[in-house]
């Protein structure tokens, strides 16, 4: 192992978030049905799940051709995966089920603000009305 990667530490106080995996295209779709969340960066599904509640809150991400080529969609993957595991309170209920969908903006976004954007969309993803807040933020 090199020498700096064995110095890399997560940042003081953050703990991973206690996120499961969605894994099956069926689970994608049925996310897709519910509540969404827009951003410069990133769009956020979100569903209830029905009898699965003891699982805890599962997450996926979603990036797409059009945002680029392979490296760029890595790339993409990596800092949403980065952001949501050192975000300081998400707003995720564990009977819920989450999509990140990436934009290319994603790319370019400052990290602090990329987790800035993660917060806020988890905590209006389950507000009576996510448009109103997402278009109130602006």
């Amino acid at each position: 192992m090199r020498e700096n990667q064995a110095s890399v530490s997560p940042e003081k106080g953050a703990e991973p978030a206690p996120f499961g995996r969605l894994r099956r295209r069926a689970e994608f779709q049925r996310v897709a049905r519910g509540s969404r969340w827009q951003s410069e960066a990133f769009t956020l599904q979100a569903a209830k799940r029905g009898d699965e509640a003891a699982q805890g809150p599962r997450i996926g991400f979603t990036v797409t051709r059009k945002t680029g080529g392979a490296v760029e969609r890595n790339r993409i993957r990596r800092r949403l995966k980065e952001a949501v595991r050192i975000a300081e309170k998400l707003d995720a209920k564990p009977d819920h089920d989450y999509v990140l969908i990436a934009r290319r903006g994603a790319l370019s976004r400052p990290f602090d603000l990329l987790r800035a954007d993660l917060n806020r969309a988890f905590a209006a993803i389950h507000s009576r009305s996510p448009r109103a807040l997402r278009d109130r933020d602006r």
